[in-house]
């Protein structure tokens, strides 16, 4: 089973990583990027344009560059810290892959394609409050009404939706930091890496040194037991698919994280790698020659009607440092860490 993902997404990862000649002809678009976001910002920081302070707290946990991060895992691992902290927190998102036209609920029976596979996941796996929006103010004044108990909102990404006010910016990187540090379309980055945040988190598989940035820590993704689509409550470590014909396939935003952490259990599956959002409206595996197929929870939530008895779900747990739950926590109180 071979690898699939459009060859503009492949492109475009590739050039992004280094200042070749396709980087440097699109600078002049970059530079135009750049000068829009920059006037947006300031109109911000003056005052022109109103920021909303909905009545809560609101943690944002966003990127500066395209592509997927490890954003969800975090946002479930952070709704989780800051429960055990004693807050009753909420999570607003946009809802990408779904057409959303106005704010709406989002309950564990929610269909991804109302509500978008992200926000789905998060609601089932927190079981906290979600609301979806292309308006996050506006999904966060209907959440805090329907919800008044909430006292603190997680924004799933939404870096960059500067009308809705934060208390703390967690940006997430992974391996590719800021690739070739060029701004959009040149290079990944909406937003210079050096734009303000309170935390950043590095989600590399590789023992790399951490940058020396200002409260940066690293974030850790770790793989549960498998569990089975048909049924949930049957769980086999990963351990246990050794020696069998496994495939994966993964329609996230890294695809190829997913498959490493198979890889580094001692697997060695065949993949295929889907574009993210990954509708499988049918089943793409009906003619894979495999005993198992291994998928994330992200591509899990979007299965319909068809079913595959041979496919497992593998969940990933963001494993967060106890000094960034700290930070956040005590910035949420008002006081500053010692």
């Amino acid at each position: 089973m071979s690898d699939f993902k459009p060859p503009i997404e492949n492109f475009l990862a590739r050039e992004w990583r280094k200042r070749g000649w396709v980087a440097w002809s699109l600078t002049p678009f970059a530079c135009v990027f750049g000068l829009i976001a920059a006037i947006r910002r300031a109109f911000f920081a003056l005052g022109w344009i109103k920021q909303v302070n909905v009545g809560v707290p609101v943690v944002v946990v966003g990127n500066v560059t395209v592509g997927g991060t490890g954003k969800t895992p975090t946002v479930i691992a952070l709704v989780e810290a800051l429960r055990a902290a004693g807050f009753q927190p909420g999570v607003v998102s946009r809802g990408y892959g779904a057409k959303i036209h106005e704010t709406t609920r989002v309950s564990p029976t929610s269909q991804p394609s109302e509500v978008g596979d992200e926000p789905l996941l998060i609601a089932r796996r927190t079981h906290a409050p979600v609301m979806v929006s292309p308006d996050r103010v506006a999904a966060a004044q209907a959440l805090l009404k329907a919800n008044p108990s909430v006292d603190v909102i997680v924004s799933d990404d939404g870096l960059q939706h500067y009308r809705l006010a934060r208390a703390f910016e967690l940006v997430v990187f992974d391996d590719r930091l800021g690739g070739n540090g060029f701004l959009l379309p040149a290079g990944p980055l909406r937003e210079s890496m050096s734009r303000h945040r309170d935390a950043t988190l590095i989600n590399s598989p590789y023992d790399r040194t951490l940058p020396p940035w200002p409260n940066t820590f690293s974030l850790d993704l770790t793989t549960g037991d498998a569990w089975l689509l048909d049924d949930p409550a049957v769980r086999r470590p990963l351990s246990a698919f050794k020696g069998e014909r496994v495939a994966a396939a993964a329609g996230i935003g890294s695809p190829e994280r997913f498959f490493a952490s198979l890889r580094a259990a001692g697997l060695t599956p065949a993949t295929r790698a889907f574009p993210d959002h990954y509708e499988y409206r049918d089943n793409p595996f009906a003619g894979i020659d495999a005993d198992s197929i291994l998928i994330t929870e992200k591509d899990a939530v979007k299965f319909g009607a068809w079913r595959d008895a041979r496919i497992w779900v593998v969940p990933v747990e963001a494993v967060l440092s106890p000094r960034l739950i700290a930070l956040v926590v005590e910035k949420l109180r008002g006081r500053t860490p010692a």
